[in-house]
């Protein structure tokens, strides 16, 4: 039986990403998944609906679902044990680049480019469909213990992308004691506990290998690479974590 932390996933792509400048190749090839993340917190009576919606979300193979838990809804009786100030900060980039007035949980932001609040369902669903006509970055991703590889093609002219290594847990089920949501279970999908920069693409080919203690049996991971300025995703790969 392959060991499935040393699988590697290759993810098939067109090369070219026309909103990003990058010319047709003229080959047809399969589409990489299209990244969805849901900005949410535990302290936010408006977030359950759309953390189920995450939980779906993360079991299909055409999507990377991450949820991404906020630090700002801490001061109203919850801390949320899951948020950290930098996915705020990641969340307020976005705000900036699509030019938002403010930010809000819940918040689904699709491939970089497009957002709408995580309940809508249906209009996420349409985002989803519309990101999965763009072609995107063919990725290898490898996962050896706690070492990550990442390759990146080359020859699809000049970028400048930060490449991003989130690693996640499967599930979490949390009992609320106060705030908002004070005795309810909640249980949310994909929990990202770190996301680091870990190099940059230009657009030449490129191995990355990153290691990180974050990266532990039962957690899975994503990598994504995306343009300077937090703008559009313009690939990713995933390695699920093991079923408990």
């Amino acid at each position: 039986m392959v060991n499935r932390r040393r699988l590697l996933i290759a993810v098939a792509a067109t090369a070219a990403i026309a909103a990003a400048g990058m010319p047709p190749s003229g080959r047809a090839a399969e589409r990489g998944p299209v990244v969805v993340e849901l900005f949410t917190s535990q302290g936010c009576s408006s977030c359950p609906g759309a953390d189920r919606f995450l939980a779906e979300l993360a079991g299909r193979g055409d999507v990377v679902a991450l949820s991404f838990h906020v630090d700002y809804w801490n001061y109203m009786g919850w801390a949320d044990p899951f948020s950290r100030p930098d996915y705020s900060t990641r969340q307020r980039h976005y705000k900036k680049a699509m030019g938002l007035r403010y930010v809000y949980t819940p918040q689904m932001v699709v491939d970089g480019r497009s957002e709408a609040i995580g309940t809508e369902r249906a209009t996420v669903e349409r985002l989803i469909r519309e990101a999965a006509e763009k072609p995107n970055l063919p990725i290898a991703l490898a996962v050896d213990g706690m070492t990550v590889t990442v390759d990146l093609p080359g020859g699809i002219g000049p970028h400048d992308a930060t490449v991003w290594l989130a690693v996640f847990d499967r599930l979490h089920r949390t009992e609320v004691g106060r705030g908002e949501n004070s005795g309810k279970a909640l249980v949310n999908a994909h929990v990202v506990r770190a996301l680091t920069a870990i190099g940059e693409w230009n657009g030449s080919a490129a191995r990355l290998t990153y290691t990180t203690d974050a990266m532990t049996h039962d957690r899975g991971c994503a990598v994504i690479v995306q343009s300077k300025g937090q703008g559009p995703i313009l690939g990713s790969a995933m390695v699920r974590p093991p079923m408990s």
